[in-house]
């Protein structure tokens, strides 16, 4: 990854936007079908396969994945995709969103169009010293610095879970006006800029309230990293494209490693957690547990595959 200014694509959207300063309603990152194709792409299930397994026609399959929101097809499909039937309908019905957290001090969310989509990034503070740490930089700089400005904040650190462009697209500019120090983990693709790197586990301390631990959460990115602060309001983790509201990250190829590390590492921390992902809105560790179709109860059941059949599965984004 290559830290220069580079021509961004062309996107309408909006403004970045600062939480608890003003934050609109950021939709969730995934529908119930892009769920169900992540799903079934990652566990490697063929259509034909799923369709046997779910006791359903091949045009119901299809009518779901094009986003027809057939519940008791979606129910069948849920227990052979590894998730929780109620959690995946409550999601089909649009009839949950993410309760959001307040945080009265030491947090800024910020919300950056990229293309047709829009990424997030975040800045925390400690409100004694005024040391404060971006974590990515999202396509445009300009909430964050009017927000390093008016709460009289340096900016030590810049944190990157991940080094794809959409989250470090605006990390030239941020580094330009701040020289904060770059940081990303040793097995993630190198900046091309002065930075360094740090391992699993490594700690980080802002002033006296303020901790990081880094923890490695890889699978979408070789050395995709949660960033887990305690010192705020509330626990938080700065998750990446590891987890999302309702919604899990993907890969083509590590989506099993993904899936383990968010269960090993993610779903541990404490249930007030505040989960804070590269893409749509602020949720909890308590509600993803019973509202993410990948996390909730259901999702646990034990499932069974045709290991050696094709996937053909459409390419979730």
């Amino acid at each position: 990854m290559v830290c220069q200014a580079v021509p961004l694509p062309a996107c309408t959207g909006p403004h970045p936007l600062v939480y608890p300063y003003f934050m609109p309603q950021i939709p969730l990152e995934d529908t119930f079908y892009d769920v169900i194709a992540k799903a079934q792409r990652g566990w490697k299930v063929s259509d034909a396969r799923l369709a046997e397994l779910a006791g359903i026609t091949p045009a119901d399959l299809l009518a779901v994945q094009q986003g027809k929101p057939l519940y008791a097809v979606i129910r069948r499909i849920a227990r052979h995709l590894r998730l929780d039937p109620e959690a995946l309908e409550t999601l089909a019905k649009k009839a949950w969103y993410p309760k959001q957290p307040i945080f009265p001090r030491g947090f800024a969310m910020f919300n950056t169009p990229y293309g047709e989509l829009t990424v997030n990034s975040y800045l925390i503070w400690d409100s004694r010293s005024r040391l404060a740490a971006a974590i990515d930089t999202g396509t445009d700089a300009t909430g964050m610095l009017d927000v390093l400005r008016s709460e009289g904040l340096t900016l030590r650190d810049i944190f990157i879970t991940h080094t794809h462009p959409d989250h470090v697209a605006a990390l030239p500019a941020l580094v330009a006006a701040t020289s904060g120090q770059v940081w990303c983990h040793e097995r993630e693709p190198a900046l091309d800029c002065p930075h360094k790197t740090f391992k699993e586990n490594a700690y980080f301390h802002l002033g006296d309230e303020v901790a990081i631990k880094a923890l490695l959460t890889n699978g979408h990115s070789p050395g995709l990293t949660t960033f887990y602060i305690t010192g705020l309001s509330w626990p938080l983790a700065c998750v990446g494209d590891a987890l999302f509201a309702c919604s899990s990250g993907g890969s083509a190829t590590l989506f099993d490693q993904q899936y383990r590390v968010n269960r090993q590492k993610i779903l541990a921390l404490p249930k007030d957690t505040v989960i804070a992902p590269g893409h749509g809105p602020l949720t909890t560790l308590a509600q993803e547990r019973k509202y993410n179709p990948f996390y909730a109860v259901g999702a646990t059941a034990a499932h069974h595959y045709a290991p050696s059949a094709p996937a053909d599965a459409p390419q979730s984004p």
